[in-house]
């Protein structure tokens, strides 16, 4: 397809942040209910057992995408809503839930785009050795059947996996997020086999859709949470730092999905800290399926200075702060580093259709009495970035669409609901719904896309 082809708009969501419900119609726990009753491992206790109450109130929310214009929805299915325990027959209770959802999008003129995983692994699989464990990928490629056998017929979007960078690091080396383990040879076992998941269900997705006769139109890939790394100087040790940064962010994803290989420099140093990628013969093949699409989460960049070795014997580094507005998060707002960001991922790996699949911002927003936020931050970061990652579409750049994050102020993973990102505020106690500035703007740039009038700020 060319430059040409229907550009996208949508917003994202992930199941355990929003559906609530989570001892409903045989869904089992997942590692994040797990973390959740944890002391002290969630903001003020909090979790996601009701969330949005999107399980229950699924029409309103459709209801709300279709008055903003969207083309697309990305939401996410719970493993142990689909496939309670990780294994076995799939769960028709579960699954009739999201045959609601896609039906009514479907109903809205809105495309359901579905990813498989976004990190609710149920615990049964965590506690037989979670992602670290090599069965684990093949558990999830039969957890992919099941999906598409259920709503294949009507989806033809499918993501892998997002952000396993997320899943890996922060849940098995950091252990900031669920399961909250810290072990740096669990975590690389976990990025492997993450990717060995993705492979897998790739494949069998795409063999179930050709014995149906469905894979035209089919389109398959993963999402990334992809950052713009620039040395704080020209020293050779800023350069090696932001290389080392680049290479454990960017490159351990991007080199095995698109090239069929781990970067060299990272694999061998990994090896020589005694954190080995268990790499089995056939694996690499097997995780460079075709990408028909990869979907970059982008929020910031980073500035990248050497610092000193730590105890453990890796590489360290500092992010150097810049004079820039910051987000609730702390994180820098340098939208110019997404159309860097595009325009290196379309030089160093071409082939793909590019996606920006989540960006958006949290900010501190004080709602009127009425429930209305006037947010003219989010409205503008939502501005200068949609700008940024189409000045890269008009260098050339195959991007197709873009994926505000998010729909709903929603459960925000370790910081519970201290953090909103939504353009759709949720009052938590009532669980109204009251569309932000943010959600205004985003429907009058829609509209005036599609229509020509592309505003610039």
């Amino acid at each position: 397809m060319t430059q040409n082809a229907k550009f996208l708009w949508g917003v994202a969501t992930s199941s355990y942040q929003i559906e609530g419900a989570v001892g409903e119609d045989g869904r089992t726990p997942s590692i994040w209910d797990t973390f959740c009753a944890t002391p002290g491992a969630v903001a003020d206790g909090d979790t996601g057992a009701v969330a949005c109450d999107h399980y229950h109130r699924m029409p309103e929310d459709v209801a709300l995408m279709a008055g903003l214009g969207v083309d697309v929805y990305r939401f996410s299915l719970a493993w142990p809503r689909v496939q309670p325990d990780g294994k076995g027959a799939g769960n028709p209770a579960g699954i009739a839930f999201y045959d609601r959802l896609v039906d009514e999008l479907l109903a809205k003129g809105i495309l359901p785009w579905i990813t498989l995983y976004h990190w609710d692994l149920p615990q049964a699989l965590e506690d037989a050795g979670g992602w670290p464990a090599r069965d684990t990928a093949y558990r999830f490629a039969e957890y992919a059947e099941i999906a598409y056998n259920a709503l294949g017929d009507r989806v033809r979007q499918w993501t892998t996996m997002n952000e396993p960078w997320c899943s890996a690091m922060l849940g098995y080396v950091f252990g900031q997020h669920a399961p909250g383990r810290k072990d740096a040879r669990a975590g690389m076992a976990a990025v492997h086999h993450l990717l060995l998941g993705h492979g897998l269900a790739s494949r069998t997705i795409r063999d179930a859709a050709a014995s149906r006769g469905r894979s035209e139109g089919l389109e398959v890939g993963i999402t990334l949470n992809l950052s713009h790394k620039i040395p704080a100087s020209d020293s050779p040790a800023d350069l090696a730092a932001a290389r080392w940064d680049d290479g454990m962010s960017n490159r351990l994803y991007l080199d095995p999905l698109l090239r069929g290989e781990y970067p060299a420099d990272i694999a061998g140093k990994l090896a020589e800290l005694g954190c080995p990628l268990p790499v089995e013969e056939g694996d690499l093949g097997l995780i460079n399926q075709p990408v028909d699409v990869l979907g970059v989460n982008y929020y910031t960049s980073r500035v990248v200075q050497a610092a000193p070795v730590g105890g453990n014997g890796w590489p360290a580094s500092r992010s150097v702060p810049r004079d820039v507005e910051r987000t609730a998060m702390d994180w820098e707002v340098t939208p110019e580093a997404l159309t860097d960001l595009l325009l290196r991922l379309e030089r160093d790996y071409p082939g793909p259709a590019w996606y920006i699949t989540e960006n958006g911002a949290a900010y501190p927003d004080v709602a009127d009495e009425s429930g209305y936020v006037r947010d003219t931050a989010r409205e503008n970061y939502l501005r200068t970035h949609i700008d940024a990652a189409l000045e890269a579409r008009g260098k050339g750049v195959n991007l197709r669409g873009y994926f505000a994050w998010s729909l709903l102020d929603n459960f925000e993973w370790a910081y519970g609901y201290d953090r909103r990102f939504g353009i759709v505020r949720v009052d938590y106690d009532t669980q109204k719904r009251t569309p932000k500035r943010s959600a205004r703007y985003f429907a009058e740039r829609i509209a005036a896309e599609k229509a020509g009038q592309f505003p610039q700020s």
